[in-house]
């Protein structure tokens, strides 16, 4: 993991392999942003002038080299842009700063240490410098052979150590910005590993056993019900999902407890080790990234486990619902009936809506501890992939004020997500003749119906909130800002601030 320090140092007399400032797109070119002060004096105040003639504009993502001036004992400097300047006496905003710095660092892999000179307002702005730093530094190369540094980005380490210029390190807002933004990071890229694991070594027995061990490490209780304890509870959505896989499910509890919590939220993930589809099999096109299914219960994992390492003051349990979905001749088949946990039944008319079936059965077992709050995340439709697109995740709920506090938070730690309905009138698409409902209803909407049929199984008088992330769990095109190729850790963020809110007292 990449080093953070807060710095006092004077960018020319501080020793690394680069320094990173920040240009803005102002009205008339490049503006030099705040921080980069001594880099500007180096050159005369014409950095932005400089800048311009190689071609920045100061547009967000931007990357601009350039050597830097005589005296500097860092060789490098290194230009990001930050968008548009701001208005007259507003500072940049952290998400942009967030960019910028994961930008910055993904582009410094293979580099000891960088200075970050980018605008720094206050306690705030450092900790989302130093997350997006972080998080833009991650790569995944377990399974590369990148000669003696098994560590190594194509051949080139991920960036060491990044320091923060105009830290104040005896501060204690400071402090405790870069220590969340650590913990966080952490964790987020933790759960990124996991996504990016192949599933032929990470079936639901593994995924269990990760847990197991981080677990241990940071103090939180875990419980695993493996197949024969599912059978004797009556988990039928789970055993249905995995009836066709050698790799038997599993659903682990973890909880975290505060001596000083006064509420208690679960959080509830699917985690679809792979998702061939079962017998309703996937087309050709659709099979190669079912790794990522269980997105969902990776980024639970991850926020439990921050919330640990933070020492928040809340109640958190985290409901991993774990499961290999594939055909067989004992797999689930359309037109079978599962008894659920709650005791409903439900027909199966679809084997790949697979997701909120083992939803399903731990939103029930969440359900049973009366939290004062339920929010699950999901891999669970491409209908919410083609209303939002890739980089949105949908939020649907049984509580309005509660589906626009989690809009609130995702949109304020920099997860783009937009709140949905839960129509009445397509409640009744589910219905079957056979059984209590049906785990299909109508195609359009299907995402809604998805939230709807989900919403069957939580416990009357709780309030619940379901985030869809398909379409940002996993990026399959080029890296951009902090996020990479590859799982993303979508809703870690979302789900720490919830948590920090509500030990706050600050929602609900």
């Amino acid at each position: 993991m990449t080093a953070l320090t807060l710095s006092t140092a004077a960018a020319p007399g501080l020793r690394a392999d680069a320094i990173v400032i920040g240009v803005a797109k102002g009205a008339k070119g490049p503006v030099v942003a705040p921080g980069a002060e001594a880099v500007d004096k180096a050159y005369d105040g014409k950095l932005a002038g400089v800048l311009e003639t190689l071609g920045a504009s100061g547009a967000e993502g931007e990357m601009t080299k350039l050597p830097a001036p005589s005296g500097f004992k860092a060789p490098l400097v290194l230009a990001v842009g930050l968008g548009v300047v701001p208005e007259k006496d507003a500072d940049y905003d952290t998400e942009s700063l967030r960019k910028a710095a994961g930008v910055a660092a993904r582009a410094l892999a293979g580099t000891k240490k960088a200075a970050f000179a980018l605008p720094l307002a206050d306690a705030a702005d450092a900790g989302a410098i130093g997350e997006g730093a972080l998080l833009g530094a991650y790569s995944f190369d377990a399974y590369k052979d990148n000669g003696k540094d098994p560590k190594a980005k194509n051949g080139k380490a991920p960036l060491a150590e990044v320091a923060l210029l105009g830290g104040k390190p005896r501060d204690k807002a400071y402090k405790a910005a870069i220590e969340r933004a650590a913990a966080v990071s952490e964790e987020l890229n933790r759960a990124r590993d996991l996504i990016n694991t192949p599933p032929n070594d990470l079936n639901p027995e593994a995924f269990a056993a990760v847990v197991q061990a981080a677990a241990k490490e940071h103090g939180i209780k875990v419980q695993v019900l493996d197949v024969k304890a599912l059978e004797k509870g009556g988990y039928g959505g789970i055993l249905g999902v995995g009836a066709g896989s050698a790799a038997g499910p599993r659903l682990v509890k973890l909880s975290y407890t505060s001596s000083k919590a006064k509420k208690h939220l679960a959080f509830v993930g699917k985690g679809i080790t792979y998702d061939s589809g079962g017998i309703s099999l996937k087309p050709a096109g659709h099979n190669e990234t079912m790794k990522c299914d269980m997105s969902g219960a990776a980024s639970v994992f991850a926020a439990v486990v921050a919330a640990a390492r933070l020492g928040l003051e809340v109640n958190v349990t985290g409901w991993l619902a774990l499961a290999e979905n594939m055909p067989s001749g004992s797999a689930t088949r359309p037109g079978d009936v599962l008894r659920m946990y709650s005791g409903k039944t439900v027909e199966v008319l679809n084997t790949d809506a697979e997701g909120r079936l083992v939803l399903a059965d731990a939103l029930w077992a969440a359900s049973q501890e009366k939290p004062d709050a339920i929010v699950d995340v999901a891999t669970l439709t491409g209908a919410m992939v083609l209303a939002l697109g890739n980089r949105t995740f949908g939020i649907m709920g049984n509580d309005d004020a509660f589906r626009s506090a989690l809009h609130e938070a995702a949109e304020e730690v920099g997860e783009p997500a937009w709140p949905m309905p839960l129509p009445e009138h397509l409640r009744k698409g589910m219905d079957s003749p056979t059984a209590d409902l049906a785990n299909m209803g109508e195609r359009m909407g299907g995402g809604l119906v998805a939230g709807l049929f989900l919403r069957e199984f939580v416990g009357e008088g709780i309030t619940w909130a379901h985030l869809d992330i398909a379409g940002p769990a996993f990026n399959e095109g080029g890296p951009f800002g902090y996020t990479p190729k590859g799982g993303t850790g979508t809703a870690v963020r979302t789900l720490v601030r919830i948590a920090e809110l509500t030990a706050a007292g600050d929602l609900g």
